[in-house]
């Protein structure tokens, strides 16, 4: 079980890191587009031909990221954390996802061995760490004070809405509202108790 410090650090990856295995995407046009709600139903089919292919390997899922938060604007992107045993083990769960489509983008062992899989059409980006990553807690605790919070929720579509202009990748975007994610972050630490 990850500690309150490691829970509440703001990790990055190690900068000297190329994740990309095929080299990064190529730069698109961010677009947010007004809550949908047909979102956490394309999350159940997406989780469920994700069981069903991975089957016991499966510790964990749960829609993440801010289709998963009722009223958000979001880009059209179903965010997805899959918890295994280790993420090391690719060959577990790597084939039997690529065999519904998915394909591995990134792998970041600096970064919790987090590894990012991407399915195509419809568009979901699946998240991979282990059962002791922090980054599980913080996701689903960001999530629910969205849920919880609606002066958050507006406080980060607006982040989301002024980090668009700039293009490049959606890395440059994620950047851009960074510092609107961490005072949330931070905000809901507070309120945890964990600082």
């Amino acid at each position: 079980m990850p500690t309150f410090e490691e829970i509440t650090r703001h990790d990055d990856s190690d900068p000297s890191e190329n994740p990309w295995l095929n080299g990064p995407p190529p730069p698109e046009t961010v677009a947010i587009v007004d809550y949908k709600p047909e979102w956490p139903r394309r999350y159940e089919n997406a989780a469920a031909e994700i069981r069903a292919a991975l089957g016991e390997v499966v510790l964990g899922l749960e829609h993440i990221g801010s289709t998963s938060v009722e009223g958000l604007a979001a880009k059209d992107v179903i965010d997805i954390d899959l918890t295994v045993a280790d993420p090391r083990d690719e060959d577990g769960y790597v084939p039997p996802l690529a065999r519904i489509g998915y394909t591995l983008l990134a792998r970041e062992p600096s970064w919790h061995e987090h590894r990012l899989l991407r399915l195509a059409e419809p568009r979901v980006n699946l998240h991979v760490f282990g059962p002791d990553s922090p980054e599980l807690i913080r996701h689903r605790m960001f999530r629910d004070w969205l849920r919880a919070h609606p002066e958050d929720r507006a406080r980060y579509e607006e982040a989301k809405r002024s980090a668009i202009p700039g293009g490049g990748h959606v890395m440059d975007y994620n950047a851009r509202k960074q510092e609107t994610v961490r005072e949330i972050y931070d905000r809901l630490f507070r309120a945890a108790g964990y600082r």
